[in-house]
């Protein structure tokens, strides 16, 4: 009955997005990692976008890395578009240009998990395994009050069981897709629609006014705060210094200004007092023509504090680690989403 419900409300609710009634898997697999994380209106312009691109995945693996990240930039995550290429070239490289057609050796590709590899699988090789995503856990939690975390071993298993016992024999593509596109619109994370579900009559959240409580973590994230010192050092040529971020943390090999971050949220005063300063930027004999206040971007985890120097020198000099470019190049590279809002909206670094 259950299964029967989703199909019936999904033939009738259903958005019409790009990617559907298409079962080509690379298709189907750009189109679920760009959505990962991601609301469907702001994904479907960059899956359109790395669709136009990159139309096949031969085309996607020829691609370097840099260029992937420069598409990306604005997602977030990108280490699902590291990871994207990775998957791409292994594909090539192991099996052919062809997607594995199975559940099992889709998840042998990097940067697939069950989720991914459930829905490629289901969806373009019509396997019948079971999409377990957040919205999955939220429309089986709430109609079955489970109370089981989602975020621990037992919940997962719990749910992955739960899911897989309701597929049904016939259309499991669209059932797949179908309580998917139920959680996202009608079994809503804030002000589900119940007075109008078909499944109100028997729901037990809905029933034990537990709607808000289900479904269950366990797990608090704590979020950090940090604070960036971004220092955009500028000549008479027009010239601007970048720098790569190398290290496995926010960013990775996206580009940035040189950047300093302090420990605590560090007046003006003490920034020019730290050894970073005293030593690298005084050297440069630079003038101060702009302090920005801090910026705030919000993370997932982190909350960055960004605050922007604006430096101009005579010549600027080869340092290590460094790039010399020009500021009007600025956008070829592949910057945080922090920084490229910060360039529009700041007149001080426009070209």
């Amino acid at each position: 009955m259950f299964s029967q419900v989703i199909l019936h409300w999904y033939q009738h609710n259903k958005r019409d997005l790009p990617w559907r009634h298409i079962n080509d898997p690379y298709i189907i697999w750009l189109s679920e990692i760009i959505m990962q994380q991601t609301r469907v209106e702001q994904g479907t312009p960059y899956f359109e976008r790395f669709l136009a691109a990159y139309p096949t995945v031969q085309d996607f693996a020829a691609a370097t890395e840099s260029d992937i990240l420069h598409l990306w930039q604005g997602l977030g995550y990108y280490s699902r578009g590291r990871n994207m290429h990775k998957t791409a070239i292994q594909v090539m490289e192991m099996h052919g240009g062809k997607f594995p057609s199975t559940y099992a050796e889709l998840l042998t590709l990097k940067g697939i998990g069950p989720y991914s590899a459930a829905a490629i699988a289901s969806f373009a090789f019509a396997e019948p395994v079971a999409v377990v995503d957040g919205n999955v856990y939220r429309v089986l939690s709430r109609y079955f009050g489970i109370e089981t975390a989602i975020d621990s071993t037992i919940g997962k298993k719990e749910f992955a069981a739960a899911a897989q016992s309701l597929l049904p024999k016939e259309n499991v593509a669209d059932y797949n897709q179908g309580i998917m596109e139920f959680g996202a619109l009608q079994c809503k994370p804030a002000q589900p629609n119940c007075s109008d579900c078909p499944l109100n009559t028997s729901c037990i959240a809905l029933q034990n006014n537990s709607i808000t409580t289900l479904p269950v973590k366990s797990k608090k994230q704590r979020v950090t705060n940090r604070y960036f010192n971004y220092f955009i050092v500028t000549d008479a040529d027009a010239n601007i210094y970048l720098q790569k971020r190398i290290d496995k943390d926010i960013w990775q090999h996206l580009y940035q200004f040189p950047l300093w971050e302090s420990p605590a949220d560090f007046s003006e005063t003490e920034v020019m007092q730290t050894d970073f300063y005293q030593s690298y930027i005084q050297t440069l004999a630079p003038i101060i023509t702009h302090i920005s206040s801090y910026n705030k971007h919000l993370l997932s985890h982190q909350r960055i504090f960004a605050r922007f120097w604006h430096l101009e020198v005579a010549k600027l000099a080869a340092q290590p680690n460094l790039l010399i470019v020009e500021k009007k190049s600025i956008k070829k590279f592949a910057l945080p989403q922090l920084l490229n809002r910060y360039l529009q909206q700041s007149f001080y670094v426009q070209p």
